[in-house]
Formats: structure tokens, sequence, C-alpha cells
């Protein structure tokens, strides 16, 4: 308790120092300061919306149901997802892959815009997506390209795998179809074929569609249509029947394509 005789300070001067003695905010940006108090409505909602940052930003036109209409977006760069690719060559096709490589490559490079590198020692062909390339699915048709070479089919009807987007390729085995072994299977082989080759060309002149016979597996090039034709004249000639009959049924399937082009 204060002594009777003590000084009483004034309530309103203590409040004086201490607002003084409050230490005030080096950065005054932020601090509001109402100049005067009576132009702020009491409604807070009567507060009018400030359009100066609107008008740099673009508003969306609307149609008549209300739906917004966006502008298209633009075009952002992509990053460049480096894809590799390495397809095995057969032994007794590196010596046909070395003679026809300055057909192979350019329509690689050129054309599918991919990185291309024969590897002699791993016996396979590497394949790699550049910054260059624009195809999505260049990597996969360029793979299918040299498995088409590789298996035996010619580089010019390879190339078409690169040029044409409804071609496919199947590949069978004979006894997928009759299981033969022996003479029985060399007889069959030499009736796919022909002499000099004449039924095989007969099937893929009639079908559009190109024919490989590597031993046992049988590999057909061409469209979905195409080699469902093919692979039943094949089919036929394996199960026996005769040649002449095989031919008949060609021509009627040759005569309906060229009615239905």
């Amino acid at each position: 308790m204060p002594a009777p005789t003590a000084l009483q300070r004034n309530p309103e001067g203590l409040q004086e120092t201490q607002a003084h003695n409050v230490p005030l905010p080096e950065d005054d940006s932020g601090l509001v300061i109402a100049e005067d108090a009576s132009n702020i409505p009491k409604n807070p909602q009567a507060l009018p919306l400030s359009t100066a940052g609107l008008a740099d930003t673009e508003m969306p036109l609307v149609d008549m149901e209300g739906t917004p209409r966006f502008a298209p977006e633009k075009p952002t760069p992509t990053s460049h997802h480096v894809q590799t690719r390495k397809v095995p060559v057969p032994p007794h096709r590196m010596s046909p892959l070395k003679r026809e490589w300055p057909k192979i490559y350019p329509a690689l490079v050129e054309h599918l815009k991919l990185q291309v590198r024969m590897n002699t020692k791993s016996k396979a062909v590497e394949l790699r997506t550049s910054k260059y390339t624009t195809d999505a699915e260049a990597l996969q048709r360029g793979a299918d390209f040299i498995s088409a070479f590789t298996l035996g089919f010619d580089i010019d009807d390879a190339i078409a795998l690169l040029r044409l987007n409804d071609l496919f390729i199947q590949t069978f085995e004979i006894k997928d179809v009759k299981n033969l072994q022996g003479e029985h299977l060399s007889r069959v082989i030499g009736r796919l074929a022909g002499k000099d080759g004449k039924t095989k060309f007969a099937i893929e002149n009639t079908s559009r569609t190109r024919v490989v016979l590597a031993d046992q597996k049988i590999h057909i090039l061409g469209g979905f249509k195409n080699i469902g034709i093919a692979r039943e004249a094949i089919v036929s000639l394996i199960l026996g029947a005769p040649p002449g009959k095989v031919y008949g049924n060609l021509r009627t399937v040759a005569s309906r394509m060229k009615e239905r082009f």
C-alpha cells in the first residue's frame, strides 16, 4: 500500500507512456489507416468490388446457355524422354542385313527421325528416339520394320510397314494346323511353294499379301482381311486340298474383291 504522502500518477498519462513504449513495425505496408471513418459503410455487403485487378485478365466468354468458353491452351514445350529398343537378328539374316543396310537406315532416320545402329557384336539393331522424333509410334513402327526384314521379307515389302498403318504380320506353324513329321512335312512345304514358287506367288497376287515359308513357320504380311484370305488358302493346302480347288477358290475371292473396289 503506497504511503499517504506519495504523489498519485494520472491514469491518462500512464496510458500515453505505454503507447510510446510499444515498438512499431519496420514495414508499414500491411497497415490500413482509415482517414475518415465516416465514409466506411456499416453493411460489409455494400462494399463495391474493385475491378482494377480484373482488367488485365481475360474474362471467359459465355454462350447462350451460360457455359463459359475458354480460349485454347497455348502449346507448352514438353520434356524429351529417350526411349530405346533392341531388335535381335538371327545369324542367317546378318549377311542380308549388312548388304541391305544402305537402304534400311535412311528409312528409319529420314522418315521416322530415329537414331539407329547395327551392333555386330550382339547381333542386334538398336533404335533410339531423338529430340527430332515427332511420332509417338515411331519406335514401335521402326522395330516392326526391322523384325519384318529379319523374318525374311524383302526390303521393299518391309518398308511398306513404315508408310502404311493398316499392315500387319501374322505367323503360325504347320503343326498348329496339322501335326506332320518326316516326309509328310517336307511334302506339305513343297505343296505350299509349288513348282518354281507358282503356288506361293498365286496366293500372294490374289490376296495382295506377301508370304514367307521359313521351314515349319509361315509369315504373312498384309492387311487384316487379306491375311485371312491367304491363311485360308494355306490351311486348305496343309490339310490336303487339291491345288486346283484352291486356285478356283482364290479366283472367286479375287473376283469378289474387284467388284468390291
